[in-house]
């Protein structure tokens, strides 16, 4: 494993410090967005240029060249901007790399760091966390606008081109953005932690996998300017090839955000492979840390797919190929295969995060180890593994050859057995325990009831009879909110409330946050339960108009809705209160909590660990009588390095 046997060389070295230059001087966002708008022209002007000129753009009613190239330039010149190739270029110029201590965030004191690019994962993990609440409260205004106009059938806010628009921002940006949301935030800041590293593998793709997200939100907002895209969150084709320029956006931004999604799995895979402290050994990972790993190989081998797939639907919008055009012998059926052999792994990209959170959430809470331990590993690998065997039950209704259906049908169904090995885990450790109902125990539980629905709704859908009644219905809508909000959002929600005081040091209101929890756990269910009635009743997906015998169902729905909205209202005004004016500590250990991470100060310090730990125990022994500590924190100088020392000597005794 590739850990440090001499930690005294990440001290500071002594030598005198180089005057810092202002701020304005120095790379940050400020910087980044002058090069972002400059790139942004330049790539514009050369399109045009390499397009024929406004005159062929004109004719053409389209300015696709203009338009993907002013992105990719822009994107350039956002990083170029942040300082991302500054210590590329000072390699090519025989510059030495920065000393370690940049690697822990110790630059730059203050609130500065948060807004450049910086390479302790402690700093690059709080980065994620504001940036994905950002996004999941955008989408979430853009699902406001859909209840509101859904309140009647007849009386309308929107057009039927503005309606689309709105809904494909919606499930573009929950889906896209939010697919970081729990690595991002509180995978890359308790990664290292939770496995005894001081670092990850690859400080600089983490932090670049970072940046690259909102450069990916802003494009995908542009749409907005360009008449949006008419697909809903898949893109399909030929209607994709068919759109207006607001669909190079959708591909460009999404593909981006794939790029920075395979970044942050390799860098998880070789950071836990690596950087494992000495004794950690693969049946001591905390089951959090085994999520990310079983994820990180999703994202590693499905999401390239999807990035491909976007480029040459992308070549196709500019350079005229002909990957998915049907009439030029390309296939718009190809694109169908390529978008869901992501698209159903994805669902577990979302999911298998959430599993991991609220398994440490629970034995926390239960004061039991874990029930079944590697029975809930298995399971993991297991969803992961047969999540690449059930796509084309997404393709049914689309004409799949007849003789695939029984395959499908059966792999999709397996899937529910290593499913229900995590939840029997869980139960099994809800056997005979005495709970403590915190916040995050609460959300926890809530998770369990609500991917509960979501995965039942889901065997109908894997069965061609009821999938071709149900498809792209409402049932299919109430069917991945219960497994993507239902589960994913409540426990990236218990995340908050569980590890924010670590990252922080600060806690939450907790009347505010029992009053979140209820609000969202009531409403959440009263927004969604009925769409499976909607559904079943015959109103489709991606419509405005709808039969005037739905309408109480879906003011009832909408009513829910705007509720659920103020539960999240209530979370927000909990967090920014609490982090800019209560300022309520928390240095201790709250929940006295055995993982790793809980066993230093709050926030830790710059340095992760003073030495690296030697693991001693499994991070779920609560209850046992004499258990040892899980790690020694400060072992003694000599003790890692001559467990790595080569034996010379001959044999002994």
């Amino acid at each position: 494993m590739a850990i440090e046997v001499q930690p005294e060389r990440a001290e500071p070295t002594g030598r005198p410090e180089v005057a810092a230059r202002p701020w304005w001087l120095r790379p940050g966002v400020h910087t980044g967005l002058i090069g972002a708008v400059a790139g942004y022209f330049l790539g514009h002007w050369l399109g045009n240029f390499l397009g024929g000129g406004f005159a062929r753009s004109s004719l053409s009613d389209t300015n696709d060249v203009a338009i993907v190239l002013g992105y990719a330039v822009g994107v350039i010149g956002w990083l170029a901007g942040l300082g991302v190739f500054n210590d590329l270029f000072g390699l090519m110029r025989g510059k030495p790399l920065p000393e370690e201590p940049r690697l822990r965030g110790l630059e730059e004191p203050g609130l500065a760091k948060y807004f450049r690019f910086t390479l302790d994962h402690k700093v690059v993990g709080i980065q994620y966390l504001y940036g994905m609440i950002a996004y999941f409260l955008t989408g979430g205004l853009f699902a406001m606008a859909i209840r509101s106009e859904l309140l009647s059938p007849s009386y309308h806010l929107l057009g039927p081109e503005q309606y689309l628009m709105v809904v494909s921002e919606h499930g573009t940006m929950m889906m896209m953005m939010m697919s970081s949301v729990i690595l991002g935030p509180f995978g890359q800041y308790f990664g290292p932690l939770m496995i005894g590293s001081k670092r990850v593998a690859y400080p600089r793709l983490e932090a670049l996998g970072f940046w690259l997200t909102p450069a990916a939100y802003i494009i995908l907002l542009s749409a907005l300017l360009m008449g949006g895209f008419p697909t809903g969150w898949t893109g399909y084709e030929p209607l994709a090839t068919q759109a207006t320029q607001g669909m190079d956006a959708y591909f460009f931004a999404f593909g981006l955000m794939g790029i920075s999604i395979i970044l942050a799995g390799f860098n998880m895979i070789v950071t836990i492979i690596n950087y494992r402290a000495p004794g950690m050994r693969w049946s001591r990972l905390p089951m959090f840390v085994w999520s990310m790993f079983t994820v990180a190989f999703l994202q590693v081998l499905a999401v390239p797919v999807l990035v491909g797939a976007f480029y040459m639907a992308l070549a196709d919008r500019t350079f005229q190929t002909a990957f998915f055009a049907n009439q030029l012998g390309g296939s718009s059926y190809l694109y169908e295969d390529l978008f869901w052999f992501f698209g159903h792994p994805e669902v577990y990209i979302l999911a298998l995060p959430g599993f991991g959170v609220i398994a440490e959430v629970i034995a926390v809470f239960c004061r039991k180890p874990l029930f079944g331990y590697r029975v809930m590993v298995a399971g993991m690998i297991g969803v992961g593994l047969l999540s690449f065997f059930v796509w084309q039950h997404h393709l049914f209704v689309s004409g799949i050859n007849a003789d695939m259906r029984p395959l499908f049908m059966l792999t999709t169904e397996l899937i529910s057995i290593p499913t229900g090995f995590i939840f029997l885990v869980a139960m099994g450790t809800f056997w005979k325990a005495r709970i403590r109902f915190t916040i995050p125990m609460l959300f926890a539980l809530a998770f369990y009831f609500n991917f509960l629905i979501g995965g039942i709704s889901g065997v109908f859908l894997s069965d061609v009879p009821a999938d071709t009644t149900e498809h792209g219905s409402f049932f299919v809508m109430a069917h991945f909110h219960y497994t993507i909000m239902g589960g994913l959002i409540f426990a990236f929600m218990a995340a908050i409330y569980y590890w924010l005081p670590k990252m922080t040091g600060i806690k939450l209101n907790e009347t505010l946050g029992r009053i979140h929890f209820w609000t969202m756990f009531i409403f959440f269910n009263t927004t969604f339960l009925p769409l499976f009635a909607l559904g079943l009743m015959g109103m489709p997906r991606r419509v405005f108009e709808y039969a005037r015998n739905l309408q109480t169902l879906n003011d009832w729905v909408s009513i829910s809705a705007f509720g659920l909205g103020v539960s999240i209202l209530i979370f927000l005004v909990n967090f920014v209160m609490s982090m800019l004016f209560w300022r309520e500590r928390e240095v201790g250990n709250p929940w006295r909590a055995r993982s790793l991470e809980w066993q230093m100060s709050s926030p830790p310090p710059p340095e992760d660990f003073k030495r690296v730990p030697v693991i001693l125990s499994s991070p779920y022994d609560y209850g046992i009588p004499n258990a040892l500590p899980v790690a020694e924190l400060n072992p003694p100088l000599g003790v890692i390095g001559a467990a790595y020392a080569p034996v010379s000597g001959g044999l002994e005794g």
